[in-house]
């Protein structure tokens, strides 16, 4: 120990350091309060530090002391610290000597009582409420009929069996479970990334996209159905683009999933006689709607068919229809002579009224006039003509200038282009030797593909041809007859032959020395 006691010191008081008086209040604070049990409300919660540890306060009334709660601790709790929540904290006393100040290491942590629960749970309502996510506005409406069923719940409790059991017996559809914890840490994180996760999926994926989700527990107190007031839950039951049934607890457990769900039920059973009809009472339905739409169409057909004839009684016959048409025709055709008569007194009136006005003095006149204009425009034209011809002689002096120049440039085009053809000739001569070359070695390749191909080289190499009377080659021995003229066929030459007797070569045996006599020739 680095204490001692001063002998020409006035005071007989033990002298320590800093440290030494840190470290005996720090195991005295420690060994005197090692496990405490406090109330307060906490203060100054900001969350989790990027460490893990979570640092505030714990108040009431008329003091303070700060509190912690480390990582590895803040994972285990039941209850996450929140702002301004009344609990109860269990944890021991330390000192922090840097700073000289105490604080309770927190090792558990509850709400105050059922009512701090009550509270916190009004006051999250209250909060959840007022951002819209319990607005009945933004409920969705289930689907009649869904093909597949999504479940969030636990795999190994009753309420999946009563589920899957109450869809089997009402309309049997895929049902989709995704397992969670119900109950305990990390439930509302677990059950929020399922509804996430569902609407994640993609239609005609792997794995079927629900039509109708189901989040579903047995009953419990108020800690147990904790985790789904989580505030991660209710925003994504409210989030969900698949219609939510929340059916959490018996029918008077109330949490906040109910509210922000589409549809609350009030058990799992309930919920799956919400999310399908009952198919014996569809098919049921479905057959009364038959036979009655088969009776309104036969009452329907019967009584179209009593107005049809009713409405024919009620036509008239073909001579009253066509007697005031006929009456009409006949009229028009008598009165047809006596209009076309004066009608053509009128058109003879009319002509001689204007044949009164054609007199020779009338028509000289107009003729004199016409005279005039033809006058005028026959000046107009000569005007037109003059100026077109003194522009045509400035174009031609152009010319005539284009013209004189034009000698030397056809000179120089005429030697570039010869130029360029003894170029170009040069080029199709190496062009044509190239390609003639290509040719040859080609025709060569071909010609000794020939050769190696043709019977001919066989002959050379001692073997024959036999060829019947039309010179056609004979493949087989069988088509021979005794007595025919055949020409045998060799590298220099043919010979003829005449066929004998004797037995085919196929039938010889095996290793036999005697010749075959069918087919034979000399």
């Amino acid at each position: 120990m680095s204490s001692s006691f001063d002998a020409d010191s006035p005071s007989n008081l033990w002298e320590y350091s800093v440290s030494e008086l840190s470290g005996s209040i720090k195991r005295t604070m420690e060994q005197t309060f090692d496990q405490v049990r406090v109330r307060g409300e906490i203060c100054g919660y900001r969350g989790p530090h990027s460490s893990g540890h979570a640092y505030f306060g714990l108040k009431d009334e008329r003091a303070r002391i700060d509190a912690v709660v480390w990582k590895g601790t803040m994972g285990k709790l039941r209850f996450k610290p929140e702002e301004g929540m009344e609990v109860i904290a269990v944890g021991k006393i330390t000192t922090f000597p840097g700073s000289s100040k105490y604080q309770i290491m927190i090792e558990t942590l509850e709400p105050a009582g059922a009512g701090a629960l009550m509270a916190l749970l009004e006051e999250r309502r209250r909060k959840l409420a007022a951002e819209g996510l319990f607005e009945e506005s933004r409920k969705q409406l289930l689907p009649f009929m869904p093909r597949v069923i999504g479940v969030v719940t636990s795999p190994t409790g009753a309420v999946i069996r009563d589920i899957l059991h109450r869809i089997a017996d009402r309309f049997p559809v895929h049902v989709v479970v995704w397992p969670v914890k119900v109950q305990g840490e990390g439930s509302g994180d677990e059950v929020a990334a399922a509804i996430r996760g569902f609407n994640a999926l993609e239609a005609g994926g792997p794995i079927a996209k629900p039509d109708v989700l189901i989040v579903a527990r047995g009953g419990g107190s108020l800690e147990d159905l904790w985790g789904f007031n989580d505030e991660a839950v209710v925003r994504a039951a409210a989030a969900s683009d698949i219609p939510l049934i929340s059916a959490v607890g018996h029918e008077t457990d109330w949490t906040l999933i109910d509210h922000a769900a589409d549809r609350r039920a009030p058990t799992p059973t309930g919920a799956a006689e919400m999310a399908v009809p009952v198919r014996a009472d569809l098919e049921a339905t479905l057959s009364a709607l038959t036979a009655r739409l088969r009776g309104a169409a036969g009452r329907h057909m019967d009584n179209r068919r009593h107005s049809l004839r009713a409405l024919a009684r009620a036509l008239p016959s073909l001579d009253q229809v066509l007697a005031l048409p006929r009456r009409r025709f006949d009229e028009a055709a008598s009165g047809l002579v006596r209009g076309l008569v004066s009608n053509t007194a009128d058109k003879r009136r009319s002509f001689e009224r204007v044949g009164a006005h054609l007199r020779p003095d009338m028509l000289a006149a107009r003729i004199n006039d016409r005279r005039q204009r033809l006058l005028e425009r026959m000046v107009r034209a000569e005007r037109n003509v003059e100026r077109l011809i003194a522009r045509a002689g400035t174009r031609v002096t152009s010319a005539d200038a284009a013209l004189r120049s034009l000698p030397v440039r056809l000179l120089s085009q005429i030697h570039r282009s010869a130029d360029r053809l003894h170029g170009l000739s040069g080029r199709a001569d190496a062009a044509v030797i190239a390609e003639l070359r290509r040719a040859r070695s080609a025709v060569t390749a071909q010609d000794r593909v020939l050769q190696s191909l043709s019977y001919q080289n066989v002959l050379a190499r001692g073997y024959a041809i036999v060829r019947d009377a039309d010179g056609a080659p004979v493949k087989a021995a069988a088509a021979l007859s005794t007595g025919q003229n055949v020409a045998l066929q060799f590298a220099d030459g043919t010979v003829g032959a005449i066929t004998t007797e004797g037995t085919p070569a196929k039938t010889r045996k095996r290793g036999s020395a005697e010749p075959a006599k069918q087919g034979s020739l000399f």
